[in-house]
């Protein structure tokens, strides 16, 4: 049995761990600036400035898949990067209106598309893959301050994490420690807010589930398609 002294450290180093999670997921939604501003210092020329400035995270991602699988479809794309078939459809379509992207239409099907870089968009594609080199650079620079032996347990650790799910359920048993529970619908009040409260707070927390499975690449993914998808007008 582990003693309460090793325990209550155990659970402290849990709550830095956590902590730590928390700082690594704003560092990573702030790069996405810091990412952006790369690209448009290092612009080859006005014109890929002025597209990198009106693309988003996303459609950089989408273009760098393009150029990496070309010719490829949409639901490759989907299903290689992990973006929504929706996602991917919208952002080809804006690509294609900027003559980044070009579109190929089979001869025997004309419902299925491939995607190619245009020769515009092989300047923003390249650029994209030297920021990309850049932060590996950037990344075997800092890991070098590891032993082999940390490095090792820092694999295991984040492999674990992208296989797990942090979300608690019953079957997982009682709660170690006390925390908030939300209640179940039969034990709030029947009227319309009270309930549509709970079913809000139980979406948020199906959401907060599958976000805990992520690892940080797929969480920066996952925050784009977010901006895509809810937050970001299209032209039609």
């Amino acid at each position: 049995m582990m003693k309460p002294s090793n325990y209550h450290n155990k659970e402290h180093l849990i709550d830095e761990v956590l902590e730590a999670v928390k700082d690594i997921q704003i560092k990573f939604q702030a790069e996405d600036d810091e990412e952006k501003e790369w690209l448009l210092q290092n612009s080859p020329n006005p014109e890929v400035q002025e597209l990198v400035e009106e693309m988003t995270v996303t459609m950089l991602h989408v273009l760098d898949a393009i150029g990496t699988l070309e010719p490829v479809n949409g639901i490759t794309i989907s299903k290689q990067f992990g973006f929504s078939k929706g996602t991917v459809s919208k952002i080809t379509k804006r690509l294609v209106q900027k003559n980044i992207i070009l579109p190929e239409y089979l001869p025997d099907n004309k419902k299925e598309v491939l995607f190619r870089v245009s020769e515009r968009g092989q300047d923003i594609y390249r650029l994209h893959q030297a920021m990309h080199q850049q932060i590996d650079l950037g990344a075997n620079r800092f890991l070098q301050r590891y032993t082999e032996d940390e490095l090792q347990f820092i694999v295991h650790a984040l492999r674990d994490t992208a296989q797990a799910s942090w979300f608690h359920t019953e079957k997982d048993g009682p709660l170690l420690v006390s925390s908030e529970v939300i209640p179940y619908p039969d034990e709030v009040s029947h009227d319309n807010e009270s309930t549509e409260a709970v079913t809000v707070n139980e979406e948020m927390n199906e959401i907060m589930g599958m976000l805990h499975t992520l690892n940080s690449r797929d969480l920066k993914k996952a925050k784009a398609v977010l901006e895509d998808v809810f937050f970001t007008k299209y032209e039609d």
